[in-house]
């Protein structure tokens, strides 16, 4: 039980040092991953499309 208290303990005087954003720095590197996100989304849809059209290719031409 004593391990459990000193856990919790130590993790509360962890949070103490925490710096925690400003909220323009959070809005501004939430901006930064959302459009990140799009931007990999994009190129997924673009590969998974190529792939598509390739394979859809490759059926025609063996059949």
């Amino acid at each position: 039980m004593n391990a459990v208290k000193n856990y919790f303990k130590t993790s509360l005087e962890e949070l103490t040092k925490i710096t925690w954003p400003t909220k323009n720095q959070a809005v501004r590197l939430t901006i930064i991953v959302l459009v990140f996100c799009v931007l990999i989304a994009a190129f997924m849809a673009g590969v998974d499309y190529l792939l598509n059209m390739g394979s859809t290719y490759l059926l025609k031409v063996s059949a």
